[in-house]
């Protein structure tokens, strides 16, 4: 299995280790280098191409948010998860908004840590039912049209139901006992058909359809 680079930035060097030795003690992330201020990181993603960037939310100088921005408008490619102290949503949808993928906090186990990115580099991490609501008030989206949206199958329409709820491509297939991989298949082709590009996306899109799922069982573990 082959690691994914990872450029660790934050302007505490106490942050920057203990990030460092969580993704260490797994062999699914080698740490390629450490940055301590936007200006930084963006130096270093030039020269190092990472895969994952883990960014603070503020430091001084270049704060994580504008050199999110900047690195996503140069390699769009490159996944940005916003690392933070404060539970505030906020902070996430203004993450979103200049191209990050995810957001963790500063205070949750290594292993949440290690799982969240996991699922984040195989395009699995969910969004929880309150995050899904706000991100449908802010963030505008062209609807497929209706002759787009017949032609979703009933398992896709189910599978799109279960995204919606905030469960990952393992916890879905469990659900409708079919393996993962057949799962994200399904969603490949749900993306296609509905030109759309992600899983926020897809969520807003199951909300504004009425599709979103109602089965809440899952829904904030990630918050434990």
């Amino acid at each position: 299995m082959n690691s994914f680079r990872v450029l660790v930035t934050d302007d505490s060097a106490h942050a920057r280790e203990a990030v460092s030795e969580i993704l260490a003690a797994d062999q699914t992330f080698e740490i390629v280098g450490m940055a301590q201020s936007g200006e930084e990181a963006l130096k270093l993603t030039d020269s190092l191409m990472p895969d994952l960037i883990l960014m603070d939310i503020q430091m001084q100088g270049m704060g994580g948010l504008e050199a999110t921005r900047q690195i996503k408008l140069r390699y769009p490619y490159v996944k940005i998860v916003m690392m933070t102290v404060s539970d505030d949503a906020s902070y996430l949808f203004e993450a979103l908004k200049q191209g990050a993928q995810g957001y963790l906090l500063k205070n949750l186990s290594s292993s949440t840590w290690i799982e969240y990115l996991r699922a984040m580099m195989s395009d699995e991490a969910a969004l929880s039912r309150e995050l899904a609501t706000r991100i449908l008030q802010e963030f505008p989206l062209s609807l497929p049209s209706r002759e787009q949206h017949e032609t979703l199958t009933t398992r896709e329409r189910e599978i799109l139901s279960w995204v919606s709820s905030g469960l990952t491509n393992k916890e879905i297939g469990s659900q409708l006992h079919i393996s993962d991989q057949t799962v994200k298949n399904h969603l490949k082709n749900i993306l296609q058909k509905l030109h759309l590009e992600n899983r926020v996306q897809l969520t807003r899109y199951a909300m504004e359809k009425g599709l979103a799922s109602r089965k809440q069982g899952l829904f904030n573990r990630r918050k434990e």
